[in-house]
């Protein structure tokens, strides 16, 4: 904006210069002066930097390793080491929640089965629900159990519930992980417990709670609960930020002396829901007010916005030679941005066709793309494909498509 106001003052100058030249010099310099008072106005109200966002720069934390993503988009807003190995504790129970969620949705198992505790998940050390070895608990109690009280005798129990053994359950474990896109987790058994080769990182925790939200949103209102009792003995959820932040809804936090203090946390306000993950901080309170710093953050200062759904037709696409003139183009999974808070407003849709399509076609073949641009930066990119099936026409509309293509720009 300087240069430009600089600009016009050097021009100013310039027509004084020339005032004395004429009536004809004097209506040339005053038609100027009124194109560039135009100019000036239509830089100060448009000006080219407006679509650039003021974002400070990230909370830098107190931890080993973080990451806050948007659950919606997956967009990563902050992350410092998010792919550095590390053990990940009671974090480890997610996973284990998650698979008894997917087997319940399965109809393997039921929440009123009874679950015969066995001598191991009696025995295990660590946080505990307090099962007692022969006895049965109903497998919703141990549920609870693993996500509020984090107990590690609850989870080693439905362990065995699932697969037969802790061992078979964790090599499930691993297949799940693979599954969801988890590329550098191993898990060695339900709980978190130290083990040899027992690691993650905080972008597959992320990955993971994601997941959890999408995939079994009823289970995870668990996750939310703010204690449970079992036995007469009552514990709360270790998740602090469940009192102090009523747009946190979940997840676990996790502690052992290699892993250090975790949290996996997750927020939802105004449609928008963020995942934390704070890995090795130093204390209870720590892993609490780090988790804090990163939500606050990303509500604060970024987006999300649902630009089309799952199936939307877009465009329409010509089909030479086919039963029909067009064909119908649509986007086949839900299409979200996160951007900076307030830019809304310079998100653009372009949208390529491919030319000389040809019959037959068959839905879900590729026959464009949709470009999602921030002002001239591009954020996504996404294939526009058949809404259906198209066979060949007959003869004549083979014939006729001919003809209109050869005066066609296709």
């Amino acid at each position: 904006m300087a240069n430009v106001l600089a600009s016009a003052k050097l021009l100013f100058c310039k027509v004084k210069q020339v005032i004395s030249c004429g009536h004809r010099t004097r209506a040339l310099v005053t038609a100027l002066s009124m194109l560039l008072t135009m100019l000036l106005s239509m830089t100060l109200a448009n000006p080219a930097y407006s679509a650039q966002a003021l974002v400070p720069q990230p909370p830098q934390l107190a931890a080993s390793a973080y990451i806050l993503i948007d659950a919606l988009t997956g967009k990563v807003i902050v992350e410092m080491n998010a792919d550095q190995l590390l053990p990940p504790a009671s974090l480890t129970k997610m996973m284990t929640s998650y698979m008894l969620a997917y087997e319940l949705a399965a109809g393997n198992v039921s929440l009123e089965d009874q679950v015969r505790i066995s001598e191991k998940a009696w025995r295990t050390e660590g946080s505990r629900m307090f099962v007692q070895e022969g006895k049965f608990v109903k497998l919703e109690d141990l549920m609870r159990g693993i996500i509020i009280q984090s107990g590690n005798d609850a989870s080693v129990a439905v362990a065995e519930h699932l697969a037969g053994s802790e061992e078979a359950f964790a090599d499930l474990m691993n297949q799940h992980a693979t599954r969801l896109g988890m590329t550098q987790t191993h898990f060695s058994n339900a709980t978190g417990l130290p083990a040899e080769g027992h690691l993650t990182t905080a972008r597959d925790l992320a990955i993971l709670a994601r997941a959890i939200i999408r995939d079994y949103p009823k289970d995870y209102l668990v996750y939310s609960e703010k204690e449970f009792t079992f036995n007469k003995i009552r514990q709360p959820n270790r998740n602090k930020l469940l009192w102090r932040d009523s747009t946190v809804d979940g997840l676990k936090t996790g502690y052992t002396s290699a892993a250090g203090y975790c949290l996996v946390a997750s927020a939802k306000k105004d449609g928008q829901r963020l995942i934390s993950v704070i890995l090795g901080a130093s204390s209870t309170e720590s892993r609490a007010q780090e988790s804090q710093k990163l939500i606050t953050y990303g509500m604060r200062f970024f987006e999300t916005h649902l630009l089309y759904d799952a199936k939307e037709i877009l465009t329409k696409a010509r089909i030479w030679g086919g039963a029909e003139d067009y064909m119908e183009l649509l986007v086949e999974q839900q299409l979200a941005v996160t951007i900076p808070r307030g830019q809304a407003k310079y998100i653009n849709a372009t949208i390529d066709v491919n030319n000389g399509i040809e019959a037959p076609v068959f839905a879900g073949d590729v026959l464009g793309k949709l470009v999602i641009a921030l002002d001239t930066d591009v954020i996504l990119e996404r294939d526009l494909v058949a809404s259906m099936d198209m066979i060949k026409g007959g003869f004549f509309k083979g014939i006729a498509d001919s003809v209109k293509r050869l005066v066609s720009d296709e």
